[in-house]
């Protein structure tokens, strides 16, 4: 196995090095970004950052990268102070990639990407209507990382919408009967089984399979 130091990684190729850190943390889940603009002008972005923050009160957490050219799902969010986090089938990964096209100021990736703009209880930011998770966020907090210039924006879930037969006894969402797209690197679609749902570890107890995939 290769060690590779802080100088080698340093010195290597600005897009290898990109996609060589990127790929490090594994798979990631790929979530699409549903924002609006004061008009109501539509935009939708990929992004593979989504993470969870708590569970009292209900947040999540994203990375923006830095805002160094016009970055429309950061500004939509920052201005309205509401957007939606919508689960990407696997069967749609092609047209979730393409919403990171540079599309011009005013056009929606909604249509140019082939997705469904879906509006809901009067909600400030549009859902994608073929997501079977739909997560609908107000902006609760934005922290700059000033080690890279990127962006945590923090949200409060204001509402969900998943299939409740999806939902397991104990509350789990049953993300692999959902078959989600998930992300390695920048640009790698994958589609994750499950192995096994386990117990509450214990320090006096073996591990314990509560569920068989």
């Amino acid at each position: 196995m290769n060690t590779f130091d802080e100088h080698d990684i340093g010195s290597m190729a600005q897009r290898f090095r990109a996609n060589f850190v990127n790929s490090l943390s594994g798979y990631k889940s790929a979530n699409l970004i549903g924002t609006a603009d004061a008009e109501g002008q539509t935009n939708l972005a990929i992004v593979s950052s989504v993470v969870h923050i708590g569970a009292n009160p209900p947040l999540m957490g994203m990375i923006m990268r830095p805002h160094t050219v016009r970055r429309d799902t950061l500004g939509n969010i920052k201005t309205s102070g509401f957007y939606t986090i919508n689960a990407v089938p696997a069967a749609l990964y092609a047209q979730a990639h393409q919403t990171a096209a540079r599309y011009d100021e005013g056009v929606s990736e909604f249509v140019q990407c082939g997705f469904k703009a879906q509006w809901r209880n009067g909600f400030a930011a549009p859902f994608v209507a073929q997501s079977p998770i739909q997560i609908g966020l107000k902006l609760v907090e934005i922290v700059n990382l000033t080690v890279n210039d990127t962006s945590l924006v923090v949200g409060q879930i204001q509402q969900v919408s998943v299939e409740e037969t999806h939902i397991d006894d104990d509350g789990s969402v049953d993300i692999d009967a959902l078959k989600l797209a998930c992300i390695s690197g920048l640009d790698t679609y994958h589609e994750a089984n499950a192995i096994a749902k386990m117990a509450y570890a214990k320090p006096d107890e073996a591990p314990t399979v509560i569920k068989q995939y």
